[in-house]
């Protein structure tokens, strides 16, 4: 395929914006080459500014669960920017959305709109010190919350990618409150708490985490982390910024049966749209501003467009009674052909999935931590990447990123998406 359109876009855009991207990983610096500038998009596919078409399995890093371009969301997109695009003032249709948020995720009573998912970690964080008043809190390597101070603490993703995972930046007294535990492995997160004993205010976590690949939680993980809490007075915080709506129409606290104290919210909650949320029971939620002490603020949070968005979004979820089902059969069937095809090749690999995230790592370990994750074959992936790209298959430009299956995606497009896997695992 050809950028050149793309390469000169990149050049230009160099010149004013740092490192010519808005989010360091479009860069393509892990894997090498020209990041490709999307011109448009619909359902399963993406279009660049060379007129190249790509089966997408980024989709917006996760909120596409039902396509590019959904009509739905895009019609009430339409109709409510014909009315105005802020108003700065409360609407309607903020509490419209809260209700029907609230009515498909487990235990939780209020939910508070924001512009992004750093944005609503960042405030659940500072929720639970406020109620706990307690300063510590307990991240996991390899996962990632946003870019909020607390978070670049071994984070993934982007972090990982550009090894950079504490950044420079990042307060000597912050990181301090700030402890590292391994995913998936609960007596070091028993061990941090008798450490810290009344110190910790919470426990964050990806609870099946996408930004080292996608590495669903071992059996009794999350129960475990549930126990640890309860007896100590720690909240237990679900960053559900990639699997909430995704996984479950109630996110992981449905799927695992596991309650959770807070849960953020993205991606799929605002249809595409920069939207992000935080959500609990009254007794905790009610210590928000201007109920309680805990402040938090926004001027563009609710802003109607991206509420019309997620309620467009969410309807359509909740009302479609096999759409998890149909997500979990294709992304079985993408891994299953992806397996047959590297197997025949006898190149080294592991898969991971869960529903609709699926990951490939370049190794012959059980990818279940960031240690783990990191032990993947790069100049692999790099060669397996473009391999793909340069065959019109569009996968995250990072081995420490999930893939995100559509609804919109065809057994054509994974057969053809499978044929590529064929061609490429021959010089792999």
């Amino acid at each position: 395929m050809l950028y050149q359109r793309s390469s000169a876009l990149f050049k230009e855009a160099q010149q004013v914006i740092p490192g010519g991207v808005n989010s360091p990983v479009r860069a393509f610096k892990a894997v090498g080459g020209t990041p490709i500038f999307a011109k448009s998009a619909k359902g399963a596919y993406v279009f660049d500014e060379d007129g190249n078409r790509f089966i997408d399995y980024i989709n917006s890093w996760g909120p596409m669960l039902l396509g590019h371009a959904y009509p739905p969301v895009v019609d009430a997109v339409v109709d409510k920017a014909k009315a105005g695009t802020s108003f700065g003032m409360p609407t309607a249709l903020e509490t419209e959305i809260a209700e029907l948020a609230i009515s498909m995720v487990p235990n939780i009573d209020k939910i508070r709109f924001v512009n992004s998912g750093t944005e609503a970690c960042m405030s659940a964080i500072r929720l639970a010190r406020g109620f706990t008043k307690r300063d510590k809190i307990i991240k996991f390597a390899g996962c990632y919350h946003g870019h909020s101070d607390s978070f670049l603490i071994a984070a993934g993703s982007g972090a990982i990618t550009f090894g950079t995972p504490n950044s420079p930046g990042v307060t000597k007294g912050t990181a301090k409150d700030t402890l590292l535990a391994s995913y998936n492995d609960i007596s070091n997160v028993e061990s941090l708490v008798k450490a810290n004993s009344n110190e910790v205010a919470a426990i964050i976590v990806e609870p099946v985490a996408g930004n080292m690949g996608c590495i669903p939680p071992r059996d009794g993980f999350l129960e475990g982390l549930r126990t640890i809490c309860d007896a100590h007075g720690i909240l237990l915080i679900f960053d559900e910024v990639m699997t909430g709506f995704r996984l479950a129409k109630g996110g992981v606290q449905e799927l695992s049966k596991v309650n959770a104290d807070i849960v953020c919210f993205g991606k799929v909650v605002g249809g595409g749209l920069p939207v992000g949320a935080f959500a609990a029971r009254n007794e905790i939620m009610n210590h928000l501003a201007p109920l309680g002490p805990v402040y938090q603020a926004g001027t563009l949070s609710g802003n109607p467009l991206a509420m019309a968005a997620g309620l467009a979004m969410l309807k359509s979820i909740k009302s479609d009674k096999g759409l998890m089902s149909r997500l979990e059969e294709k992304t079985k069937y993408l891994h299953h052909g992806i397996t047959d095809a590297l197997n025949k090749n006898n190149v080294t690999h592991t898969i991971n999935r869960i529903g609709s995230m699926i990951s490939v790592h370049f190794t012959q370990e059980q990818v279940v931590d960031f240690e783990s994750a990191a032990k993947g074959n790069n100049e692999t992936f790099k060669k397996f990447f473009h391999g793909m790209l340069d065959r019109g298959i569009y996968i995250a430009p990072s081995a420490f990123e999930t893939w995100f299956i559509t609804d919109a995606l065809t057994y054509q497009d994974l057969n053809e998406t499978i044929s590529a896997v064929e061609e490429i695992a021959k010089d792999l």
